[in-house]
């Protein structure tokens, strides 16, 4: 895993900008949720999503790299991520989520992996 995966791709178009808080989210095959928290910490960015009623109301913690694109017009973020990717990976835990570097490493490893191609 590269520390970089926890900072915004260029494409994402997010040097600065809007507050990401209820934007909605959009997995490669559709819909997955709203953000519910973001950090544009540098070497820590994320969203947290939530799934509403898609995986019975869970959060998801997607590191800023597997974001592709934010849309500011239409208020939507894009992952490049299959919704079934994102249901599988490690639980989200809000007491971990802010400074665990073990935890950041396991998410982290989820999604940059071999196995998110």
């Amino acid at each position: 895993m590269t520390e970089n995966f926890w900072g915004y791709r260029e494409t994402a178009s997010r040097l600065s900008g809007p507050d990401l808080t209820g934007y909605k989210v959009e997995a490669s095959d559709g819909s997955i949720g709203k953000v519910d928290k973001h950090s544009d910490e540098v070497g820590s960015s994320y969203i947290v999503v939530d799934t509403g009623p898609w995986i019975l109301g869970k959060e998801v913690l997607l590191p800023a790299g597997t974001i592709s694109r934010i849309d500011a017009n239409d208020e939507k973020i894009y992952v490049d991520r299959t919704k079934e990717q994102i249901k599988n990976a490690p639980e989200f835990d809000k007491d971990k989520h802010l400074g665990d570097a073990d935890y950041h490493r396991q998410v982290g490893g989820y999604y940059d992996g071999p196995h998110h191609l």
